[in-house]
């Protein structure tokens, strides 16, 4: 088992992606804490997981990522049941507003972006002194379509996850030496909450195109929870050891190899986001 005897902490984890990686993560034997906002949803996943997995430690604590003090409390609480954590996963996000950037809530915007990148930053604020400590840790983060490529009309979604994909690149650089590996996830298009609240809001809100690709995520099945579960557990195991400050695409990327690469990876900016020059497509314009 590829997670045998280590404690992974989980935000988000009460339904959708954040559920697929516990429960993958239960079978290749770690022990998880998982936090939700809502208490029914957390208390009711926990139940079904521990009856899944009787011989795992499964604890739940419901929490808000963005509020500082209720992160510093969860990641006690973690660190004070489980004694140690090895692996933190960072699921928990929104859409937040959909609409035009100019007519959308501004409150709603920052809330977005207070889940979606605060959300990131404190429990790893929180966390690091502790993988610091014991001189090793693995910081999984989830990001999505809008860290790569524009999402007209859910401005909010698109800047957070950008934001946290560098963030992600920055912290890798500053736990290298520490031998924290810090990376992150394109988990694909998912047929989860998130699709429901795209259609809730109509082709006049998102877009005709983009509610259209959601109209067929959720009638014909979209990317497997499972893909990004697996790539989760790759990015928590040994295997990925020393591979850090990457964007890694469940769906497309030979994530199952990549400890191949692992020299040419470290010396490269593959998997990064980078500013795309003339020169880079061929062209010289100067």
């Amino acid at each position: 088992m590829k997670l045998n005897r280590r404690n992974a902490l989980i935000t988000g984890g009460s339904q959708g992606l954040g559920k697929a990686i516990a429960t993958r993560f239960l079978q290749e034997g770690a022990n998880v804490v998982l936090c939700a906002r809502s208490e029914k949803d957390l208390l009711a996943t926990q139940a079904e997981l521990a009856s899944q997995f009787p011989d795992r430690i499964i604890l739940a604590k419901t929490c808000d990522v963005a509020d500082e003090r209720q992160v510093d409390d969860l990641v006690a609480y973690a660190l004070r049941e489980l004694g140690s954590i090895e692996a933190l996963v960072l699921n928990a996000g929104v859409y937040g507003p959909m609409g035009p950037t100019e007519s959308v809530s501004l409150e709603e915007w920052r809330r977005a972006l207070d889940i979606n990148l605060f959300g990131v930053l404190l429990p790893c604020r929180a966390l690091i002194p502790h993988f610091k400590q014991v001189g090793r840790g693995k910081i999984v983060v989830l990001s999505g379509g809008g860290a790569t490529n524009p999402l007209p009309n859910i401005s909010a979604y698109a800047a957070s996850k950008a934001a946290v994909v560098r963030l992600m690149e920055t912290l890798a650089e500053e736990l290298r030496s520490f031998h924290v590996d810090v990376n992150a996830i394109a988990p694909g298009a998912l047929a989860t909450r998130l699709v429901d609240e795209v259609l809730a809001a109509g082709p006049d809100k998102v877009g005709a195109a983009f509610f259209e690709k959601n109209k067929t995520w959720k009638q014909n099945g979209a990317v497997p929870l499972e893909l990004g579960a697996g790539l989760a557990v790759f990015l928590a195991s040994a295997d990925s050891d020393g591979i850090s400050g990457k964007l890694l695409s469940a769906q497309w990327d030979p994530w199952n190899d990549l400890q191949h690469h692992r020299d040419e990876l470290a010396e490269s900016d593959i998997y990064c986001l980078r500013r795309i020059v003339p020169e880079d497509r061929g062209k010289k314009w100067n």
